[in-house]
C-alpha cells in the first residue's frame, strides 16, 4: 500500500465520457434465461461498429472540447482496459492519431481489470507532476464481456471516460493526493484463449472488492488529515448496485453522496470506464470549492483513492460537452437477438 501526495497544481484540464446508445433491459436477459432476480435495470450495449477504440476517441473528443488546448499539446496517452481491440496491438497509438497528436508522443495501453482507467490516471498525475510533460491523456473504457447466461451478463456493459491532465490555473479540478492498495486476490480472471472471464464467487465480496476499497479510501484520508464529511461526494467502482452502496456505509459515508456518481443502474458495470465515468457525473454537477473521492477496484485485487478539489473553471468549461446525464438519456432498446448479434454472442470458434 502506497499514499502518494499530489503537487498541487496538478488537476483535471478537461474531461469527457462516452456511453453507447443502445440499451438491453435485464428483464429481456432475464427472460431468455428463465431468471426471476436482475441486479441492474438495464445496461450500454457497444453497437456493431463500436469497440474500445471508438469509445476512448470520442470520450477523448469531449475532454479536449472542455480542456480547450491542442491535442498536439498532450504528451502522454495512457489507456487502461481488459478488451482491447487487438491482442496484440497497441490501442493508444489510435488514439493519439485519432484526435489529432503528434507522433512525439509516450503512448501506453495499461490493463488491471476495471482498476487499469485510474492506474493510467495515477501514472498520467506523475508525469505532468514531474515536468515529464505538460499534459497527459488518462482513459479508462471496456466492452465488457459476460457468458451467455453467467451473472455477469447482466451488468457487463460498454462505455469510456477521458481525462486530461495538466498543471497551472486551467484546471476544472485538483487533486489532492492519492494511495493505492493491492494484493494478489484472485476473484476474476480470463485465460489465454477464454474468451469470457471466469468469477470466483466467495472472494468476490469481503477479500476482493470491500478490503481493497475500504483500505484505500481509509489510507488516503488518514494521510491527508480527512473524514467522510469533508467531501460532498464520493464515487466508487460498481460492479452492481449494492456493492458500492454498502461500501459507502462502511466507510462513513451517505447515500446522498454517493447517489450522483452511482450510474451502475442506468448503464450497467463499464469495467475500466466504471468509476470514472461515475467521476464524470459528478464533476457534471459539483461546485466549485466541492471535494470528491473517487476509488476504484480491480480484480486480482487493487484500489487507488483519489481526492479531488473543484476549481472555479468548472462552471464555464462543464456545458462544453454533452453531460453523462444527456449521454444516458440517448438510447434505443434491443433485445437479446440484437444484442447477441452486435456483441458475437454466437461464436463458430
Amino acid at each position: 500500500m502506497k499514499v502518494l501526495k499530489t503537487a498541487a497544481d496538478v488537476g483535471i484540464v478537461g474531461y469527457g465520457a462516452y456511453i453507447p446508445r443502445y440499451r438491453i433491459k435485464d428483464a429481456e436477459i432475464a427472460r431468455v434465461w428463465g431468471r426471476t432476480r436482475v441486479p441492474i435495470k438495464e445496461k450500454a450495449v457497444a453497437g456493431p461498429d463500436e469497440d474500445t477504440v471508438t469509445m476512448s476517441v470520442e470520450a477523448s473528443k469531449y475532454a479536449l472540447k472542455r480542456a480547450m488546448i491542442d491535442p498536439k499539446e498532450i504528451g502522454a496517452v495512457f489507456i487502461g482496459t481488459e478488451s482491447p481491440s487487438y491482442a496484440v496491438k497497441p490501442s493508444a497509438t489510435i488514439i493519439a492519431e485519432a484526435i489529432g497528436d503528434s507522433e512525439k508522443i509516450l503512448a501506453v495501453d495499461m490493463e488491471f481489470a476495471c482498476r487499469a482507467g485510474n492506474t493510467a490516471m495515477q501514472n498520467v498525475i506523475g508525469l505532468v507532476a514531474s515536468g515529464m510533460i505538460n499534459y497527459g491523456l488518462a482513459i479508462g473504457a471496456d466492452v465488457a464481456q459476460g457468458r451467455p447466461g453467467d451473472e455477469l451478463e447482466f451488468t457487463a456493459a460498454s462505455g469510456a471516460a477521458a481525462f486530461i491532465i495538466g498543471k497551472g490555473k486551467r484546471s476544472l479540478a485538483i487533486f489532492e493526493g492519492s494511495s493505492s492498495y493491492a494484493t494478489d486476490t484472485p476473484d476474476f480472471w480470463r485465460r489465454e484463449g477464454e474468451y469470457y472471464p471466469r468469477h470466483f464467487y466467495r472472494f468476490t465480496g469481503a477479500p476482493a472488492y470491500f478490503k481493497h476499497i475500504i483500505e484505500a479510501g481509509k489510507m488516503l484520508m488518514n494521510e491527508l488529515g480527512l473524514k467522510p464529511s469533508d467531501f460532498n461526494y464520493v464515487v466508487f467502482h460498481q460492479p452492481n448496485i449494492k456493492f458500492p452502496l454498502r461500501a459507502c456505509k462502511m466507510l462513513g459515508f451517505s447515500a446522498e453522496q454517493i447517489k450522483p456518481g452511482l450510474l451502475v443502474d442506468l448503464i450497467g458495470n463499464t469495467y475500466a470506464g466504471s468509476s470514472l465515468i461515475g467521476l464524470a457525473a459528478t464533476l457534471d454537477i459539483a461546485k466549485p470549492g466541492e471535494r470528491i473521492l473517487v476509488i476504484s477496484f480491480g480484480s486480482g485485487a487493487g484500489s487507488d483513492a483519489f481526492s479531488i478539489v473543484v476549481t472555479e473553471l468548472i462552471e464555464e468549461k462543464r456545458r462544453r460537452a454533452p453531460l453523462v446525464s444527456e449521454l444516458i438519456n440517448r438510447k434505443k432498446y434491443i433485445d437479446y437477438a440484437f444484442y447477441a448479434k452486435f456483441r458475437g454472442k454466437i461464436r463458430t470458434r
